[in-house]
């Protein structure tokens, strides 16, 4: 099994709708910042003086000590004390994006891969045996990357059992990919028929 290169004249014969310039670049952006900040829990929380644990008694006299006057051990200004201000487990981060920014975001990220020369074609990817050295050996037959994203319309469990335990290949289906995901791996895979499926999706 071997993998060649998709040139951007190969790409235009597969019907993929590639960008020209600098277009969709702000589309990019505004997508992959949307993605992350959607994964995001925004779930940081502190306790105020009223939460925290400790005694409500007055620490000492009002007057007569020299100390300055204190009504509790759960003040701010004392160590172990409530938090003024702190986060409350009430913000969100998530952020909406159209389709049609999104569809834009793909065919950009993906013109650039291809500029850059990070996508490979190959036939059907298929491992029978399901086995972990089997998938690591057919991979390095394809690329000697560093980390790798190997997109197909489909992947049997066989193929998905031997991959499960090797953290710098992801299989994804070409339905599921995102802009994200095209810009993370230092080199990307499209197995059979998926490069119909990516054309598709940037019509």
């Amino acid at each position: 099994m071997s993998a060649q290169i998709l040139s951007a004249e190969a790409a235009k014969a597969a019907n993929i709708n590639l960008t020209e310039g600098h277009k969709g670049s702000q589309a990019l952006h505004d997508t992959v910042v949307a993605y992350r900040a959607n994964r995001r829990q925004g779930n940081a929380h502190t306790k105020n003086r009223s939460e925290v644990s400790g005694s409500g008694k007055k620490l000492w006299n009002q007057k007569g000590t020299g100390n300055a006057r204190m009504g509790s051990k759960r003040s701010p200004i004392w160590s172990g004390g409530g938090v003024v201000f702190g986060p409350r487990n009430t913000t969100i981060y998530a952020k909406s994006i159209n389709k049609g920014a999104k569809k834009l975001a793909l065919r950009a990220a993906l013109t650039a891969r291809i500029l850059d020369g990070a996508v490979l074609t190959t036939g059907e990817f298929i491992v029978s045996d399901g086995k972990t050295k089997s998938f690591v050996s057919a991979v390095e037959k394809l690329t000697n990357a560093k980390n790798v994203l190997l997109i197909g319309n489909k992947f049997d469990e066989l193929t998905f059992r031997a991959a499960r335990n090797v953290q710098n290949v992801q299989l994804m289906a070409a339905s599921d990919v995102n802009a994200e995901n095209l810009l993370r791996y230092q080199s990307i895979v499209v197995a059979g028929d998926a490069l119909q499926t990516l054309a598709q999706r940037t019509a």
